[in-house]
């Protein structure tokens, strides 16, 4: 008896395939300049397909005609994803610096590590929700503008049972013993563990392997996911980044490129180097670009307590031909020229729809938040990062991303124990054999791993 294999279409996975997610490919291509028009109906028509092989295959041939797209000539951009090509189309900014003394780095590198756990902490029980419910939540519970933690009396039932999201109960802050594990924190941990383990000159098979070996599939997300399926099938960086990856410009980079930073203060090209060697397995052009911003806004704030030299730091390792990098000058254009808080969020809120999972996830819209939030944070950590995530999008993520470079910036005294107290010292990760992790020894690890670059 002959037997026909065939995958289930009727199980919650089937809807991670990439022909369930045509309508963020196209809008992918289109952004980032490839003339794709002419298949907006073919797109259309196999997204609207039923679950099966043959929409597979149709969404495979949908794939290999993007694959053979050109760049329209009308495309105002240049956005490459090679490093050499990246480095060619920078915009130098020099700043006055000094490195500061074992002790006081140290100050810095403990605040970056409790900055980025504590503002991971403070957007987690709302990652995911929208603000046209995220405002009122917070509004309902004397939160907004927000000045403090989410607690266990701002989401009983009674509160919680208003909002189609369901509020994150189990990591609100009085109802944790240290940080709960997150990929925001574990990335970071992994990173850590990465370094340890190849050293300095690490490569990006290096970041792939590291990937399999410490969290399964299901631990990964979007960009992530899909190049971690990607190793799998055979696919080494940069092809892991390529294969039928719609989410190749999402935040998934982004977040994950801090502790390259913190391992080298005061040198941001070789945070943004290391960085890319990072991104490159699961992102592409302003996804790369995202992540080595903000490692080299941390290695730019680790020398400098200048919150505009460390964006203009950030901004000086990525494309100044880019979409990222346009949005960000324009950005500091308009606080330049006097824009108040409220109306620089609003104008985020209306060019990018957190209703929409692309706007919502994308690396240029957080990007604009975590700028938004340190500029108009000015300095204050409390003030940073509740801005950062009462300003809606990837809340957990613009937190930690905030947070971190605020408390590399100002050092872990200006942190103060109404966010730290909570997390007791600790973050758990969901790193295999790893569980949770004293932050003071990330810190020591941290400061033997500048040191191997100071050898």
């Amino acid at each position: 008896m002959k037997t026909v294999l065939a995958p289930a279409y009727d199980i919650p996975a089937a809807g991670d395939r990439y022909a369930e997610h045509l309508d963020t490919e196209f809008r992918q291509c289109m952004e980032e300049g490839l003339d794709v028009a002419s298949y907006q109906k073919l797109f259309e028509a196999i997204r609207e397909m039923p679950r099966g092989t043959e929409k597979d295959d149709m969404a495979e041939t949908a794939f290999r005609l993007i694959c053979k797209a050109e760049i329209r000539s009308d495309y105002p951009y240049r956005e490459p994803s090679g490093l050499e090509e990246i480095r060619t189309l920078r915009r130098p900014f020099a700043f006055a610096a000094k490195y500061p003394e074992e002790s006081v780095l140290r100050e810095k590198i403990s605040g970056a590590w409790l900055g980025r756990v504590c503002g991971c902490l403070l957007g987690k029980p709302v990652e995911g929700m929208r603000l046209d419910e995220l405002i009122p939540f917070l509004r309902e519970t004397g939160n907004y503008p927000m000045t403090r933690y989410i607690r266990k009396d701002d989401a009983t039932d009674e509160i919680a049972g208003k909002y189609r999201y369901r509020i994150q109960r189990y990591c609100v802050a009085d109802a944790v013993t240290r940080a709960p594990a997150d990929d925001d924190t574990n990335y970071t941990v992994m990173a850590q563990q990465m370094i340890e383990r190849y050293g300095l000159d690490f490569t990006p098979d290096d970041v792939a392997g590291t990937w399999l070996r410490s969290q399964p599939k299901t631990a990964y997300f979007t960009a992530e996911a899909a190049a971690y399926r990607n190793f799998l099938l055979g696919y080494r960086p940069p092809q892991s980044a390529l294969y039928q990856n719609p989410w190749r410009e999402w935040i998934g980079a982004q977040i994950r490129g801090d502790y390259y930073g913190y391992i080298n203060p005061g040198d941001p090209e070789k945070a943004a180097e290391m960085a890319w060697r990072d991104a490159s397995i699961s992102h592409v052009k302003n996804g790369i670009y995202g992540e080595m911003f903000v490692a080299a806004m941390l290695a730019c704030a680790a020398v400098t307590d200048d919150i505009r030299a460390v964006i203009e730091g950030g901004l000086a390792q990525i494309p100044a031909s880019s979409r990222l990098y346009e949005k960000i000058r324009l950005l500091l254009t308009r606080f330049d020229e006097g824009e108040e808080q409220e109306a620089c969020f609003a104008r985020i809120q209306s060019e990018y729809d957190d209703r929409d999972p692309h706007d919502w996830c994308h690396t240029i819209s957080n990007a604009l938040i975590v700028t938004a939030s340190l500029l108009y944070g000015g300095g204050e950590y409390g003030k940073s990062v509740c801005l950062a995530v009462q300003s809606g999008f990837d809340t957990d993520c613009n937190g930690a991303t905030v947070g971190s470079v605020v408390g590399m910036m100002r050092g872990v005294s200006a942190i103060g124990e109404e966010w730290s107290d909570p997390v007791h010292g600790e973050v758990d990760t969901q790193l295999v054999g790893v569980g949770a992790v004293r932050i003071s020894d990330a810190v020591n690890q941290t400061m033997a791993h500048i040191a191997m670059k100071k050898a």
